[in-house]
């Protein structure tokens, strides 16, 4: 017997959970997602989220309420009469009305080995920290921020060289099948629900622009760990010299790489090896603004890096 489900997600980190809940045959009842935003360069067009576009093609009612704060949209999200509310990456705190507003509760699908890294953006955090480990989470939700019981987890090692959307990638498939597992114990009355530990609380604050640019006075390890968390978005960032002046310019990968000096410092120009605080990182990924990514060899044929460049 399916349950009857409400899906609540915004970005493609949710999509594979609403179309592997529904491919398992729960009936998903509505989809609430975030409302369409502005795009183009002048703001004039609106994009639907990913979650939005996928649940139209699967052919389900979607509802893109800016909050939950009118009565009428608790009324109508309680007239669902669903059983249970899934929550991936909805971008939304959700009110006690919404979270007890289902027979079974909310369940959410959190990126990080709980209580590490809730909030907002848990996989770049923990690359960034230079964490090992990471996963998925299947939590029972409650009014505190990624505070509720623990249901289900998926261990996934951290490689040294993984980029945020990388982690992701993987992130977002693990879920989704740790999800339909948590959804049939659910159904079959023997999901199991583990308090959260009051030890080892980290708070993932959402990605700053202010904190994107690479500062090379930091040990090679943290630039590294920097750039990988910020790769593909936002993209940290650095200026290099040109004719025109000095030029920003993404970097999307990086390895640690050999040698020191003072910091920023070009010490190889033919694979772009610039010194840190400590240490040496290598740049293999690069983009300037406007442009595509390009290998360090591809990159440096249209911009001259000799040693001795400062970079900043």
């Amino acid at each position: 017997m399916a349950l009857r489900i409400v899906f609540m997600g915004t970005p493609e980190f949710s999509v594979p959970t609403l179309r592997a809940l529904k491919e398992a045959g729960h009936e998903i009842a509505c989809v609430y997602t975030q409302p369409p935003r502005a795009a183009g360069r002048r703001g004039l067009a609106t994009v639907k989220s990913p979650v939005h576009q996928a649940a139209e093609l699967l052919g389900l009612p979607v509802r893109t309420p800016a909050n939950f704060r009118e009565e009428g949209d608790r009324a109508a999200f309680a007239a669902l009469e669903a059983d249970v509310a899934v929550v991936v990456a909805y971008g939304l705190l959700l009110p006690e009305a919404i979270l007890s507003g289902t027979r079974l509760g909310a369940y959410n699908g959190h990126a990080s080995l709980l209580p590490r890294w809730r909030g907002a953006a848990p996989i770049q955090r923990a690359i960034m920290a230079g964490d090992s480990e990471t996963g998925m989470m299947v939590m029972r939700m409650e009014k505190g921020l990624d505070t509720g019981p623990v249901a289900l987890t998926k261990r996934v090692a951290i490689g040294p060289d993984m980029t945020a959307g990388a982690l992701h990638d993987r992130l977002m498939l693990d879920g989704a099948r740790l999800m339909v597992e948590a959804m049939e114990k659910l159904e079959a009355g023997d999901l199991p629900l583990e308090p959260q530990s009051e030890d080892g609380v980290l708070y993932a604050r959402k990605i700053d622009k202010a904190e994107t640019r690479i500062d090379f006075s930091r040990p090679a390890e943290e630039v590294h760990n920097h750039i990988r968390a910020l790769a593909p978005f936002p993209g940290a960032w650095m200026e290099v010299p040109s004719a025109k002046g000095p030029e920003r310019v993404k970097v999307l990968e990086s390895a640690i790489g050999a040698g020191s000096g003072a910091p920023g410092t070009v010490l190889d120009g033919a694979d772009l090896t610039i010194a840190c605080g400590a240490g040496a990182v290598r740049l293999k990924m690069l983009q300037k603004a406007g442009g595509k990514p390009l290998a360090a060899d591809a990159f440096l044929r249209g911009v001259a890096l000799p040693p001795g460049t400062v970079l900043s």
